[in-house]
């Protein structure tokens, strides 16, 4: 199959969907033909001369390369081309598949689009989270770098450094740093932040990740007990997210990540659940408790933020207080996104190439949950709930 990867168009992407170490796979074991666009690559560190080097075929003409391709391989999700003059998903051919970030559930009417214009849809993002589907998991390995990223951001951005140090002129403490979420940004965080010297907490409502925070080196911050339902044993959901607390639970989380905050250097949140709107950690009580040139990296800052002030790549002060709305972290460290991010999709098309040909099993677990249009329709379930 032809399997056409164009350069990024949204402002400030600087990834790109596959890199050349993954051409030779896909053009030799799996018989496809690759063709990029020319200069697509470059932002991350990839020449031309590389994929040419690889077997791929570097065309320049934009037009060509959507209309030809069965395949379309990104990382952001379609929009409107400026130098084509029509969306990316019209200048695809019909029962094309586009393979690359989607996210259906914050955007469906992109889904409805995409059903009309008869492009298969499979969104990496939805990816089942699931043993067999862990190479495919652009969330783990896109997020893993965000955390890392993010804390650089925080050690720039104090006023302190981040070490303990001792000197003539006497000892300089280290910074204490608090992340709020322990997943796979918040545990790359405290590995980073640790590696660099300071003095880590860790808050989370799930008390299952307390050992995964202990290995690293953080304190766990241990939660309020929160009265279970019957059947019930944990507060994280079937996707590893946490599930939603009562009310009388958050405010007594609360009450207690007051008296953490007071002393805090640097805040890393990094509570984000695909779909929905991210939820609030730091109030602007809280905010009000933080000493004068604390620093909040907020990387929930895109969906809404954790913090009462974010504002979505803008830095705002309050009292004193650094928020910062980063969003799109891992464009900040290209080269090493683009190569895992393209070893995610050699991955996912590994799996589902039969002699040469990308084969869709609607019965396929993985298929099933990252499939979202299909034959001119929308087949994927929570999508097609909230298009009603």
């Amino acid at each position: 199959m032809n399997l056409g990867i164009p350069k990024e168009i949204v402002e400030g992407e600087t990834r790109v969907a596959i890199v050349p170490e993954s051409v030779g796979k896909l053009t030799g074991k799996l018989g496809h033909t690759v063709r990029i666009e020319s200069g697509a690559g470059l932002a991350s560190g990839f020449s031309d001369a590389e994929y040419e080097k690889e077997g791929a075929e570097v065309v320049k003409d934009a037009a060509s390369l959507y209309s030809q391709s069965d395949v379309i391989l990104k990382v952001q999700r379609p929009i409107d081309h400026p130098g084509l003059g029509k969306h990316e998903l019209d200048a695809m051919k019909q029962g094309a598949m586009y393979i690359g970030f989607f996210q259906p559930l914050n955007h469906p009417e992109l889904a409805q689009q995409a059903a009309k214009t008869g492009v298969n849809v499979i969104a990496m993002d939805q990816v089942p989270r699931i043993t067999k589907a862990q190479r495919m998991d652009v969330l783990s390995s896109q997020t893993n770098l965000a955390g890392y990223k993010a804390t650089l951001i925080a050690a720039e951005s104090l006023k302190k450094i981040f070490p303990l140090m001792m000197t003539a002129a006497g000892t300089i403490s280290p910074a204490k740093v608090i992340i709020l979420g322990a997943g796979v940004a918040g545990l790359q965080a405290i590995a980073t932040a640790k590696r660099l010297g300071a003095v880590v907490e860790v808050s989370d409502v799930r008390p299952a990740v307390k050992e995964q925070v202990l290995s690293l080196g953080g304190r766990y911050i241990e939660p309020p007990e929160e009265e279970k339902t019957e059947g019930e044993e944990s507060m994280e959901d079937k996707g590893g997210y946490a599930k939603q607390a009562s009310e009388d639970f958050i405010r007594r989380q609360q009450e207690i990540l007051t008296e953490h905050l007071k002393d805090a250097d640097a805040v890393i949140t990094t509570a984000n659940v695909p779909g929905r709107k991210a939820p609030l950690l730091i109030t602007d009580a809280m905010l009000e408790v933080m000493q004068p040139g604390a620093v909040i990296v907020d990387m929930a800052a895109e969906s809404g933020g954790n913090c009462s002030v974010t504002k979505a790549n803008e830095t705002v002060v309050v009292n004193g207080v650094s928020v910062i709305g980063v969003t799109n972290l891992p464009a900040r460290v290209p080269y090493h996104a683009s190569q895992l991010y393209s070893r995610n999709i050699l991955s996912l098309i590994e799996y589902l190439t039969k002699e040469a040909v990308i084969e869709l099993d609607l019965e396929d677990e993985i298929v099933q949950g990252a499939l979202i249009t299909n034959g001119g329709e929308v087949i994927h379930e929570p999508t097609k709930k909230l298009l009603g």
